[in-house]
């Protein structure tokens, strides 16, 4: 006996993929794991600049710093992308034009998102490293689509804190990477080049303020650095060992 499934409309989901702050589809799908409601990361984080608090539930969700209990879900992404046609081209599409806007122009440099991205070696801005690991391959594509930023990692000193002499600063502070890299991988990358153990834990700041590790350097750029009209181009981050405010 044959059986006809209903045929479901993308508005049947909508109360699953759809932000409660702005009421769009969720951009970037952020959840709070303290209650594991689901937000577009910048609702979220503007919202977490007022209050400490879910917007949906009312749970303290921390009670100084929020931002650290929010979690990306790369998978409820993919989800949304797929139910919603044409969504993630548009989304890419507006992210390009920003950055067209936005990008500062005087490291006089207009075509930094066509070159190599990621972590690069932290050799700055010139320098020809790019070529030894492309072997000539076109596949692999290292996010050289991506739109590129130049940021300065600053160690931050006294802190008084008992592990400040095993932080120290970078040889090269200065580099250029896509900016989709997350503070945790930038933490990742301090961990590698300071040499400092697994088990160690280091803040990454901006303007003083405590970044999250699921934080963009787009969204810092935008949300954190380009607000305070004074800043200039490169945006600094600063480094130093993890306080513990128990």
């Amino acid at each position: 006996m044959a059986t006809t499934g209903r045929k479901h409309m993308v508005k049947d989901f909508n109360h699953f993929i759809t932000c409660y702050l702005c009421r769009g589809y969720l951009i970037k799908p952020t959840t709070v794991t303290e209650c594991l409601h689901t937000f577009c990361k910048s609702c979220i984080v503007q919202h977490f600049e007022e209050s400490n608090d879910c917007p949906k539930c009312g749970i303290q969700v921390h009670e100084t710093n929020p931002l650290e209990m929010l979690r990306l879900d790369n998978t409820l992404e993919e989800i949304i992308f797929k139910l919603v046609p044409g969504l993630r081209e548009k989304e890419e599409q507006q992210e390009l034009e920003f950055w067209k806007k936005n990008q500062p122009k005087e490291n006089g440099q207009e075509n930094l998102r066509y070159q190599r991205v990621g972590l690069p070696d932290v050799g700055g801005d010139g320098g020809g490293g790019g070529d030894d690991d492309d072997d000539g391959e076109g596949d692999d594509d290292y996010h050289r689509s991506d739109p590129q930023i130049a940021i300065c990692l600053d160690c931050l000193r006294n802190t008084g804190q008992s592990g400040e002499s095993t932080v120290t600063d970078l040889m090269k502070r200065f580099i250029r990477c896509s900016s989709r890299v997350t503070v945790g991988t930038i933490k990742k990358f301090l961990s590698l080049k300071l040499k400092l153990p697994s088990s160690y834990e280091l803040d990454v700041l901006c303007n003083g303020e405590i970044m999250g590790r699921d934080h963009t350097l787009e969204f810092i750029y935008m949300t954190r650095w380009r607000l305070h009209g004074e800043n200039t181009y490169p945006m600094v981050l600063e480094y130093r060992p993890r306080i513990d405010f128990g």
